[in-house]
């Protein structure tokens, strides 16, 4: 088994998927975390943050778009984010992490709880069926 999906805490396995708890939300501002549920974004964001990454609370567009915290890169690596959508446009696109060969960990509506799918598994589905591209974190969390 990969090495990421290993040094995932149980509780990462239950996350509900809940489209209203998105970066930015009030519901995620009130009560922060995973506990409540997430959507692709913040279930995403909370995965580079185990592992002392530091991705910005950014939609999917804005993420798209970043360069302060983020670098577009053209071949995956272990948690890099890639957008997914039904057409190429960043805004509103689905958000996972790669975490191996091929593989990439999600939380969607579809699934309920978080999965690992293939690349291929993606590209089968309408609302998935284009990369839009790979985001690589590149700020840290501060030490402590």
């Amino acid at each position: 088994m990969d090495q990421i999906l290993q040094q995932l805490p149980a509780t990462f396995w239950t996350v509900p998927y809940v489209g209203a708890r998105f970066p930015g939300s009030r519901a995620v501002a009130d009560r922060p975390g995973l506990a409540l549920g997430a959507n692709c974004q913040l279930f995403a964001f909370e995965v580079l943050r185990h592992f002392d990454l530091a991705p910005p609370a950014l939609r999917s567009s804005e993420l798209w778009t970043d360069t302060r915290s983020t670098v577009r890169v053209s071949v995956a690596q272990p948690l890099d984010l890639l957008l997914f959508n039904a057409a190429d446009d960043a805004y509103g696109a689905h958000v996972g992490v790669w975490v191996d060969e091929g593989r990439v960990l999600h939380l969607c509506a579809e699934a309920g709880r978080p999965a690992v799918w293939e690349m291929a598994d993606f590209a089968t589905r309408e609302r998935y069926r284009v990369l839009i591209g790979i985001k690589r974190v590149i700020a840290r969390q501060p030490p402590g």
